[in-house]
C-alpha cells in the first residue's frame, strides 16, 4: 500500500498522506512516497500541490517516526534524515505548496508544514512542536524554518513547553494564512489554490526562490556551527536522550535527569 496518494485535477495536485496506521509518522516509506510524488508533479509542471491528511483525520501527522530515531551515538537529525530530505523538496519545488490542515501537527510534522509556502487549517488543528518531550536536540536548520514563519519567542515558547497551540492563535501569530470550520477546509484550500493557478507560474516560481533565499539570508560562521553540532552532540550521547526515546516506545511519561 503506497503511504500517499495523489491525485490532479486543473493543474492543482494532490498529495494525501495515507498511513493512519501510524498517524501520517514521517517514516523513511512515507517521505520516500512523499518526495517521488513532488518530483512527478514537478514533472507534469503542476501550478499549485496541496498537501494534506485524509477527509477527517485527528492527526495529520504525528512528526518523526520515534522507532526510527537512533538510540545513541548518532545524530538524530542529520542532512540525511528524511524530514530533512522532504524539507529541501518542499522547498525546492517550483510549485507553491499548500499544507490543508486537518486535526493535530506534531514535532517534525510543524515543520514540514511551516516549510509550506501557505497553510490553510480547520479551526479544531493543533501545532505542537514536541522534540523536548523526547530529549531530541533539534537542528539549526529544522529551527530556521520555524524562525523564518515565527518570531523568536513564540519559536521559544513552543519548543520549550512542547505545548500546542490552537489554529486561532497560529493565524493571529502568521503561521497560518487562514482558519475556516472544517466543513469548509476543502472549498477554501482549493480556490485558493485555483487563484494561484490562474496566475503565471514562471513568475511565481522565481518570487518563491527569491523569498526562500532572503528567509535564509542568515550569517553563521563555521566555528559557531560547530560549536552548535557539538553541544547537540552531547545530547544525543546523553541518558536523557535515550530515556526519551524508550519511554516513547514504552508509552510512558519520561524521566528526565539533565544527564
Amino acid at each position: 500500500m503506497p503511504f500517499v496518494v495523489t491525485g490532479v485535477q486543473d493543474s492543482i495536485g494532490t498529495i494525501t498522506l495515507n498511513h493512519p496506521e501510524k498517524r501520517n509518522a514521517l517514516s523513511e516509506a512515507l517521505i520516500a512516497d512523499l518526495i517521488a510524488a513532488l518530483a512527478e508533479f514537478r514533472r507534469q509542471s503542476l501550478r499549485v500541490i496541496v498537501l494534506r491528511a485524509p477527509h477527517g483525520a485527528k492527526v495529520w501527522s504525528a512528526g518523526h517516526d520515534v522507532s526510527e530515531l537512533p538510540l545513541a551515538n548518532r545524530d538524530p537529525l542529520g542532512w540525511g534524515d528524511p524530514l530533512r530530505r522532504v524539507i529541501r523538496e518542499l522547498e525546492d519545488c517550483p510549485a507553491p505548496v499548500i499544507a490543508m490542515i486537518e486535526g493535530g501537527v506534531w514535532g517534525g510534522a510543524c515543520e514540514m508544514a511551516f516549510a509550506c509556502d501557505l497553510v490553510v487549517a480547520a479551526q479544531e488543528a493543533t501545532f505542537a512542536l514536541t522534540p523536548a518531550k523526547l530529549g531530541v536536540p533539534y537542528n539549526l536548520t529544522g529551527l530556521l524554518t520555524f524562525m523564518n514563519t515565527v518570531g523568536l519567542h513564540i519559536v521559544k515558547e513552543m519548543a520549550f513547553t512542547a505545548k500546542p497551540i490552537t489554529a486561532d492563535r497560529a493565524e493571529q501569530l502568521g503561521i497560518v494564512n487562514h482558519v475556516v470550520p472544517r466543513d469548509e477546509l476543502e472549498r477554501v484550500t482549493y480556490e485558493l489554490a485555483g487563484s494561484i493557478a490562474l496566475n503565471s507560474p514562471l513568475s511565481i516560481s522565481v518570487m518563491k526562490e527569491e523569498l526562500n533565499l532572503l528567509a535564509n539570508a542568515r550569517d553563521l560562521s563555521p566555528l559557531t556551527f560547530e560549536r552548535i553540532q557539538g553541544l547537540r552532540r552531547t545530547v544525543y550521547n546523553s541518558h536523557d536522550y535515550q530515556e526519551g526515546i524508550r519511554a516513547f516506545l514504552d508509552k510512558r511519561p519520561p524521566r528526565f535527569t539533565g544527564e
